[in-house]
């Protein structure tokens, strides 16, 4: 450790150094770590989170050089109630941002950081979001008063002294502060995890690239690489710049022939984006080969061949553990061998983890999230013995499916954009746009039905165009804009897509078998862009027949069933349209003309 006021000599950005030790001023910590991103700083972050409580280590044998940590009740999800857009006016926030005046917000966060690491370490820890020196990626410099969020920024980052050497003497980066708000009295002893129970703020200045982030020590609220920067923040960016930064995971699809198209897809949190990301083709698909780009968010720049090219800006995976198990995503449970941190899960008397829907019967006897004495008797009451959006932290390059090309910091060319969410009826199995405006119409009104990760609560449709409404850093309609400006000046624009695995029938169950299944359609998509596959117009766009897709080994789903994946109920899109037109005035003018006039025809198609 060294004085607060103190760099090392291997930080030679006078910028940097100055910007750290105003903020060390003003939260007053009682040291500083400028964390150099090795393994052995890890080992000692994850020793002395053991020695706080903070981390419990698991059985060795079982599940080696891994951690469970649980939080505190009060912060285990995102919080959008308490997630700002400061951009200098309201209007450019636009309404489905919180917005406080900027200066107004500064204010708050200097009484807020006032000595807010007061009997803590600071932590500096400089990242990159993307390969280090890539023409797509950016930096970021993170100061936290948590070891848990160091420890995890090592994980799901390019992170430490090499990203410092990068930015050399004057290179630019994002300035991201960060604090738990539970400042150390002389003497005074720590709990667990830290937090500020009654006051969490996660902010962002658009203009300045600045995020401030208090109260919460828990996921995207605190690892501020991730939706904080690598959205909201790069939204922006994008917009000013000219490129996409988006909610989307991206996978490679190669046929036996060889030939190989990269998809990158869009889904609300817990609607299957890592289960897609990592798919293995069902044993009819012989041949066939799934690899995996990212799960989570996708950085999208146009290349010098008019395609738009695409990296992961991540470097781990910060995933939702319930429902994941050797049947819906068996390399993700490979990949979870070894080397994790588990947040909120529940431990089993040998000193492993489980979660709901981990297996088909829970063990007889765990400890729950909250630490307390857990049975199947409890479950058969309604208590979870995980939380429903309990996590594990985990780098990529253990992804068994992890594609060759995923750290190519030039990205990979993107053929197709998928968007798909949670929904029970009305949205058809699958669904290509005939055009680019329409493919951005039909992500702009997307709709899903929530998840734990989003709000706690589940069930209730809501519009999220494009899986961004918790993530898009500036006005939505000036959103919309920019993506029909960027497929005006694109050579060769992906084609564009919708998919719905989660429609039910009268009895409520799916009727579309979902995970390796999902192979059936992304091989039509991707046929689609290669133009080997056949569809018919519909009113929604291009829908394959029955006999466009390949049934091979999946005798399940007759004909029948497929008529009614794909059927389109006239009052029910009615409805639906109804719920466009809601969101669509909510933008007022700045809502694009293109999809105004979409919205027109798609009344009078569905009409006629």
């Amino acid at each position: 450790m060294t004085l607060p006021s103190a760099a090392p000599d291997w930080v030679r950005h006078q910028g940097l150094r100055q910007w750290v030790a105003e903020i060390a001023r003003r939260t007053v910590p009682a040291a500083v770590h400028w964390c150099d991103g090795s393994q052995e700083e890890y080992e000692r972050l994850c020793e002395e989170l053991v020695a706080k409580g903070t981390f419990i280590r698991l059985n060795e044998k079982l599940r080696p050089r891994s951690f469970l940590a649980r939080s505190h009740p009060s912060d285990v999800a995102r919080m959008e109630e308490r997630t700002f857009i400061c951009s200098r006016t309201q209007e450019d926030a636009g309404p489905t941002n919180n917005w406080i005046e900027p200066r107004e917000m500064r204010r708050k966060l200097e009484q807020l950081f006032d000595g807010a690491m007061r009997g803590r370490t600071l932590y500096v820890v400089p990242f990159s979001m993307g390969p280090i020196g890539s023409p797509i990626a950016q930096i970021g410099v993170e100061i936290t008063d948590s070891a848990y969020v160091a420890a995890s920024m090592r994980l799901m980052t390019r992170m430490g002294r090499a990203v410092v050497d990068w930015l050399g003497e004057d290179r630019k980066f994002v300035p991201c502060v960060h604090s738990v708000g539970a400042p150390l009295a002389a003497g005074e002893s720590d709990v667990a995890w830290p937090c500020n129970e009654k006051e969490k703020w996660i902010v962002h200045f658009p203009e300045t690239r600045e995020i401030w982030s208090y109260g919460s020590g828990y996921g995207g609220n605190a690892l501020l690489g991730k939706k904080c920067l690598a959205l909201r923040i790069a939204s922006v960016m994008a917009r000013d710049e000219g490129w996409l930064a988006e909610h989307m995971l991206i996978l490679g699809v190669e046929a036996p022939s060889g030939e190989k198209s990269y998809v990158a897809a869009a889904f609300p949190s817990a609607c299957g984006k890592t289960n897609l990301a990592m798919l293995i083709p069902p044993p009819a698909f012989k041949g066939w080969k799934v690899t995996t780009v990212g799960e989570d968010i996708a950085w999208i720049k146009p290349g010098p061949d008019g395609r738009l090219r695409a990296i992961n800006p991540e470097y781990g995976l910060f995933g939702v553990a319930p429902g994941t198990s050797q049947h819906t995503n068996p390399n993700a449970m490979q990949m979870l061998r070894e080397n994790v941190v588990f947040t909120n899960v529940a431990l089993t008397p040998e000193g492993d983890v489980w979660w709901e829907g981990m297996s088909d019967a829970p063990p007889p006897r765990l400890t729950d999230w909250q630490g307390r004495p857990w049975t199947p008797e409890d479950g058969k009451k309604g208590r979870l013995a995980a939380h429903p959006n309990a996590r594990f932290t985990v780098p990529a390059t253990q992804c068994p499916s992890l594609d060759p090309k995923w750290d190519d910091p030039q990205g990979v060319p993107i053929s197709a954009f998928v968007f798909g969410g949670r929904r029970s009826s009305t949205v058809p199995l699958i669904v290509e746009a005939p055009t680019w405006e329409d493919g951005v119409y039909m992500a702009a009104t997307l709709g899903s039905e929530t998840t734990a990760a989003i709000t706690g609560k589940v069930g209730v449709v809501r519009r999220d165009p494009m899986a961004m409404l918790a993530f898009c850093g500036y006005n939505m309609g000036d959103y919309f804009a920019h993506w029909l400006k960027m497929g005006r000046a694109l050579k060769h624009p992906p084609r564009i897509f919708r998919v719905n695995w989660f429609r039910r029938d009268a009895q409520g169950r799916f009727l579309w078998p979902g995970f390796g299944e999902n192979m059936r359609v992304l091989q039509w998509i991707v046929e689609r862009c290669q133009g080997h596959a056949r569809g018919q117009e519909t009113p929604l766009g291009v829908m394959p027949r029955y006999d466009d897709l390949n049934w091979q080994g999946l005798e399940q789903v007759t004909p029948a069933q497929y008529a009614e994946l794909t059927r389109i109920d006239l009052m029910a899109w009615q409805d639906e349209l109804k719920s466009h037109d809601e969101l669509f005035e909510k933008l007022g003018n700045r809502l694009p003309d293109a999809l105004d006039a979409r919205r027109g025809r798609m009344h009078e198609r569905l009409a006629a």
